[in-house]
């Protein structure tokens, strides 16, 4: 049963995450806006699905954001978005618009990083922007996914090999651009160390 109370303190502990992980995805203020109340919209539909024994609340939460996120891509590809959404979109005020500006600022290093991974295969391309861009533990990106963590460390392991040719071919120039996300930004609270592999990917918890 849907209860307002718990659902508060559950959108005030994750909103932040939830709205840096849209702007690493969209450059839009108000399409973030959109992207992370839809979320929290499908938390409350989805409730009832989560089960605590089964992994945390964050790797639950990013799963649903990634499938609003392809949702939105989907609707994007049939439609002018522009056109067909303005009208029903939450309405911003100056100060929400400085703000996600300044999130969408933030997380530019976490767009490149996503660019970066473009040549992917789309299920190692899943697992690896969740753990070096989006900093969840390789466990985490797998009940994200819905799949099991030993494919979830194979996907990753290939992602990262399919990555280093790029990294060596620039040489002393840019690599692809390791996510700033803190440690302190992410949503399980986990102080886990971070490491950094040949391809210049940052990893959460010394996954890499």
């Amino acid at each position: 049963m849907y209860d307002p109370a718990a659902f508060e303190i559950f959108y005030r502990r994750h909103v932040d995450a939830v709205t840096r992980f849209m702007a690493r995805r969209v450059a839009d203020p108000h399409t973030v806006a959109d992207l992370t109340a839809e979320t929290f919209l499908s938390v409350i539909d989805s409730a009832r699905a989560y089960r605590p024994e089964l992994g945390t609340e964050t790797a639950w939460l990013y799963g649903i954001a990634r499938n609003v996120v392809a949702a939105e891509a989907r609707r994007s590809a049939r439609q002018n978005v522009l056109g067909s959404r303005v009208a029903g979109r939450r309405l911003l005020d100056g100060d929400d618009i400085d703000r996600l500006e300044e999130k969408l600022d933030a997380e530019q290093a976490g767009r490149r990083a996503l660019t970066a991974l473009d040549g992917l295969a789309d299920g190692e391309r899943a697992v690896i922007e969740l753990v070096a861009v989006d900093q969840l533990t390789v466990a985490e990106a797998a009940e994200a996914l819905g799949i099991r963590r030993v494919t979830a460390r194979v996907r990753l392991h290939r992602a990262r090999r399919a990555l280093r040719p790029a990294a060596a071919d620039a040489g002393t120039g840019r690599k692809p651009a390791a996510s700033r996300t803190s440690a302190a930004s992410r949503t399980s609270g986990s102080t886990a160390p971070s490491t950094t592999d040949q391809a210049g990917l940052t990893y959460a918890g010394g996954e890499a």
